[in-house]
């Protein structure tokens, strides 16, 4: 066992974990984290996603050890500080950018990833920025408006699908 100490969401925890433990279990099965979805066990499918010092990362790709020390942020931390929706969720609910949700969580990590690095991006961005990310349901195309939509663009010339 080993003893970690993570800045989570802005507030510091600690835990003591088996070094084959990974970073998602941690966050689910210690910290009851549960917004952090695993879906493939594989690194496939994005629903994972976290950030770990200011970088998007697959939680189940990284053990829960190589964090200590480290700031990691998830989905429970995204809302505005009076526990609204961010800008980012309320663009997926406005423009109906998740279905049975299961994908959300990830979604939204990576969108506020490419948002943080690229203001504006154009749907080619997003569409390419979301290779890593699989959602079963939407098709991604109101995933996308969703995206651009949070970045202030004018969604109105995506053609539909």
């Amino acid at each position: 066992m080993q003893n970690i100490s993570i800045k989570i969401n802005g507030k510091s925890v600690s835990g003591s974990v088996e070094g084959r433990t990974l970073l998602v279990e941690f966050l689910r099965n210690d910290l009851n984290l549960t917004g952090t979805h695993v879906g493939c066990d594989t690194s496939q499918c994005g629903a994972c996603t976290i950030h770990v010092n200011g970088v998007a990362v697959k939680s189940c790709t990284m053990f829960a050890a190589e964090a200590d020390g480290f700031s990691v942020d998830t989905i429970e931390g995204q809302e505005n500080a009076d526990g609204s929706l961010n800008k980012i969720q309320q663009a997926f609910q406005d423009h109906h950018g998740l279905q049975c949700g299961f994908c959300t969580p990830g979604m939204v990590m990576s969108a506020a990833d490419l948002l943080k690095n690229n203001s504006t991006p154009t749907e080619a961005e997003i569409r390419t920025h979301l290779d890593g990310n699989i959602c079963r349901c939407t098709g991604y195309h109101n995933i996308v408006k969703a995206i651009m939509a949070a970045s202030g663009q004018d969604v109105s010339a995506i053609a539909a699908e």
